[in-house]
């Protein structure tokens, strides 16, 4: 069992970058994803970063602007944002999963509280 904890969300004018940290104790044998919820949306894939072998996957339409990446000494998995849009505005939320359709979020056992993020225009 894992238990994670988001950070690094907040408000950030359009063009600008933020970074989300997801931790957890033992993150550093499972495949993790980051998925984020908008107001009246479903929610939808970011990115994932497997276990064992580090292979990132990325929503197409976010492809260039986000990157995930992972520091397995500190059991943390990292979401950079860059040229934010307002329509990233959401709940950017990671999970984990030991395997599975990493796309799908009925895929993870193991969910985060979520951090806010905010773009203004």
């Amino acid at each position: 069992q894992v238990q994670l904890v988001e950070s690094g969300g907040g408000l950030v004018q359009a063009g600008g970058s933020l970074r989300l940290s997801c931790a957890g104790s033992t993150l550093h044998s499972y495949t993790v994803g980051w998925f984020r919820q908008a107001p009246g949306k479903e929610r939808e894939f970011v990115a994932a970063t497997t276990w064992p072998s580090g292979t990132t996957y990325y929503a197409d339409a976010l492809k260039g602007r986000f990157t995930i990446s992972r520091d397995n000494t500190k059991n943390t998995v990292y979401l950079q944002m860059n040229d934010l849009k307002p329509e990233d505005t959401a709940v950017y939320l990671c999970a984990a999963v030991t395997g599975g359709d990493y796309f799908v979020a009925k895929s993870y056992g193991y969910w985060g509280q979520g951090a806010q993020v905010t773009v203004s225009s």
